[in-house]
């Protein structure tokens, strides 16, 4: 069994910055990839960062590249998606979702077996 419940969502004025947190428990604690991915209203979601536990490479999307960081504590079991210069278009219901391994590079949904709740990011002008 897989969990993954995120945290850290909230309003903010552009420019501004959150972080959202996902604590990972159960049969992925270790060995695993983590993305976040966002989903705005009638859009598809979108993975915007992807994290292997494993040799800690990283990768984005290219709209959030250079604001957004990727990164894990494995003390706490928690993978963090720090955002900093917030744009409108930034606005979305944020998850994070993960799978086991060391292949980390899927961008479908569908390659992503465990999901959290998600958590909302609303950014205004």
């Amino acid at each position: 069994q897989v969990q993954l419940v995120e945290s850290g969502g909230g309003s903010v004025q552009a420019g501004g910055s959150l972080r959202l947190s996902c604590a990972v428990s159960g049969d992925l604690v270790s060995r695993r990839c983590v993305s976040w991915f966002r989903q705005a209203p009638g859009k598809e979601r979108q993975r915007v960062a992807v994290l292997s536990s494993t040799s800690l490479a990283t990768l984005y999307h290219d709209s959030v590249k250079g604001r957004f960081t990727i990164s894990q504590d494995d003390a706490k079991n928690t993978v963090y998606l720090e955002m900093t210069d917030l744009k409108p278009e930034d606005t979305a219901m944020y998850y994070c979702a993960a799978r086991g391994g060391d292949h980390c590079n899927h961008w479908s949904p569908a390659a992503w077996p465990y999901w959290g709740q998600g958590t909302q990011v609303t950014v205004s002008s």
